[in-house]
């Protein structure tokens, strides 16, 4: 029984083998699972690992490379109203000066009062200027009797030379009478010679009347000058006594008085008396008047806008102190000249003011409502950087670095400003620059949310 249940030893060699075989299929089996699953790991964990770096990478470039908030300039609108600061001025104001010398007997007018043209302002009383007229009038009526006593002068040479002429004409016609005489023997020859000289005296007598007339026109001629300049004295006379009175010299109100009562007033430069002083000021105004009928508005516009106003274009003018009240203005006149310090063009606006609420020297604001054929750009103030350069703005160009552009400002709205060059309007602005943004720096743009 025992022989029967023992394997031979062939049994167990293929037993043996067969084992061995199973043996070696195993571990091939599990060198192929672990190939095939290494494989899978290194196809799901390459692609993460190298994701994972590129991310490293891009997390350490966004760490060097700043980023900024860009913005891009917008156009602004071609219709504008354009607010400028004015100064209220009179259409005619004079200063009025003593063209007499004196004391001033009376003040008829005070600060405030309206005045008419040619109304009695003061009045100067001034001897000696009527001393001088008196002088220049007897001075004047002397000269006219000079010419009256040269006149009857020359009258008495005319009758004297016609007498002279008629004696002439005897004595020739007596001498020529006698030579007659003395061919036929009848009178002696010295008679004769007697006719002949006392016709020779009566020539002289002509010739003597005639050079008296001569003289006495030459005399009348320059009597007549002086009687001329005599006149013409008086008359100047006559015009510094009228300046005794002084008055308008047109339509107005009167906003200083420098004179008191007794105050010596010397002609054109003097002392005269202030109202508000009791003590000699050197002034050598009397008056001071303003028309205000008619008042002016002068406006310095700025240069970029200076090609924007017309001549008869209207804007509204308002005070603070008169808040209910809009006055309508004109342009009537500019300097056509810009003002090299302020680079401002003075413009003057005409305002009707019939009932005197205006005052010169009033502050005003004026509004005009301009359209502009080319509008500037439009950034925030917070863009702009003022350094020794001037005033510019950083972009961002395509190769994302930051290039500085130098602009020029035009109107100031507060939180922003208008660009009128240096500008394309393609460029990407810093929003806010900082001392960090330096010319050629390397930044990441971003689009700043609106």
């Amino acid at each position: 029984m025992d022989s029967q249940h023992r394997p031979s030893p062939d049994s167990e060699q293929q037993t043996t083998s067969r084992k061995h075989r199973r043996g070696i299929g195993g571990i091939g089996w599990a060198i192929i699972g672990a190939v095939f699953f290494g494989s899978l790991l290194a196809i799901g964990i390459l692609p993460r690992l190298s994701q994972k770096s590129e991310l490293q990478a891009a997390v350490k470039e966004a760490s060097t490379v700043p980023s900024v908030n860009v913005i891009a300039p917008r156009r602004a609108t071609g219709a504008t109203k354009l607010e400028l600061p004015g100064s209220v001025v009179a259409q005619n104001q004079t200063t009025i000066y003593a063209r007499s010398t004196g004391y001033l007997r009376r003040w008829y007018a005070d600060i405030g009062d309206r005045v008419r043209a040619g109304q009695l302002l003061a009045e100067i009383d001034s001897p000696d200027t009527d001393q001088q007229v008196l002088q220049a009038k007897a001075e004047v009526v002397q000269a006219q009797a000079n010419v009256s006593q040269t006149r009857a002068n020359l009258a008495k040479s005319v009758s004297d030379l016609k007498q002279a002429r008629a004696n002439l004409l005897i004595a020739r016609q007596s001498w020529e009478r006698w030579q007659v005489l003395v061919k036929q023997g009848a009178v002696p020859q010295q008679d004769a010679d007697t006719k002949y000289a006392t016709y020779q005296a009566n020539l002289a007598s002509v010739e003597a009347a005639q050079n008296t007339i001569n003289s006495d026109s030459a005399n009348i001629k320059a009597a007549q000058a002086n009687a001329y300049a005599s006149q013409a004295n008086f008359q100047r006379n006559t015009v510094l006594q009228s300046y005794k009175k002084v008055t308008a010299p047109f339509a107005g109100v009167i906003t200083a008085r420098n004179v008191n009562t007794g105050v010596l007033i010397s002609a054109g430069n003097g002392n005269t008396s202030s109202s508000t002083s009791n003590t000699n000021t050197s002034n050598s105004s009397l008056y001071t008047i303003a028309a205000y009928d008619n008042l002016k508005v002068n406006v310095s516009v700025p240069q970029s806008l200076s090609q924007s106003l017309q001549t008869g274009q209207t804007a509204q003018i308002t005070v603070k102190e008169l808040p209910q009240r809009v006055f309508t203005g004109k342009v009537v006149r500019t300097s056509n000249a810009i003002d090299p310090t302020t680079r401002t063009l003075l413009t003057q606006l005409e305002v009707h003011n019939s009932d005197a609420t205006l005052r010169p020297g009033m502050y005003a604001n004026v509004r005009f409502a301009i359209n502009r054929t080319n509008p500037p750009f439009v950034v925030p103030d917070s863009a702009l950087v003022v350094n020794a350069g001037g005033t510019q703005v950083a972009t961002v160009t395509k190769d994302h670095t930051v290039h500085y552009q130098k602009v020029a400002v035009g109107r100031d709205y507060g939180t922003e400003v208008e660009i009128t060059s240096g500008l394309t309007g393609n460029e990407s602005l810093i929003a806010t620059p900082t001392v960090d943004e330096t010319e050629g720096l390397r930044v990441q743009p971003v689009a700043e949310k609106k």
